[in-house]
């Protein structure tokens, strides 16, 4: 088979590779990259497990082909948390409101609301159910991941709402 020259930045980081052009974009991440965050449930884009943000976007890495991410920008789950491990705020939130459970829906649920939320920060609950209406937990219902992203809006509201206030006074 011919293989495809791609290139890609994946977590801040310049990525070439000769790769098949039927590989899958979760498959890359996790084979390739050594990215085992992205996770790989139904292989069809229905449970959302593999979701990563593309260009800004939160796709299905299960549907994507890496030839079609050639020159695309990609974030996964292993680019939330800090360098020194300090959680994203709402990786807090969901830790804070034992949204966790087994784990394997986690990332997905991470990576769409982080779209998600860039664009509506204080979303209602219907806005919230919206937002996760294309991931799939098997393990428990919604209820603590609703909750944590209510924490997560309200606490970034407020830290917004902060550092709009210290940048007044620096200016001033």
């Amino acid at each position: 088979m011919t293989l495809e020259t791609i290139t890609l930045t994946v977590n801040g980081k310049k990525v070439n590779r000769e790769v098949e052009p039927r590989l899958l974009l979760a498959d890359f991440l996790r084979e390739e990259l050594g990215l085992t965050g992205t996770h790989i449930g139904c292989e069809h884009g229905v449970c959302g497990a593999c979701t990563v943000k593309m260009n800004n976007r939160s796709v299905r890495a299960c549907l994507v082909l890496t030839v079609q991410a050639d020159g695309a920008v990609i974030e996964t789950v292993e680019s939330l948390a800090a360098e020194d491990g300090t959680l994203h705020p709402l990786q807090q939130a969901f830790s804070d409101n034992h949204a966790l459970q087994c784990g394997f829906c986690t990332p997905g649920f991470l990576m769409s609301l982080v779209c998600e939320l860039e664009k509506k920060p204080t979303p209602d609950d219907s806005e919230i159910r919206e937002m996760i209406s294309g991931n799939l937990c098997r393990c428990t219902g919604y209820t603590n991941i609703i909750k944590a992203v209510k924490q997560y809006s309200t606490e970034n509201t407020a830290n917004q709402r902060e550092n709009m206030k210290e940048q007044v006074i620096v200016r001033s």
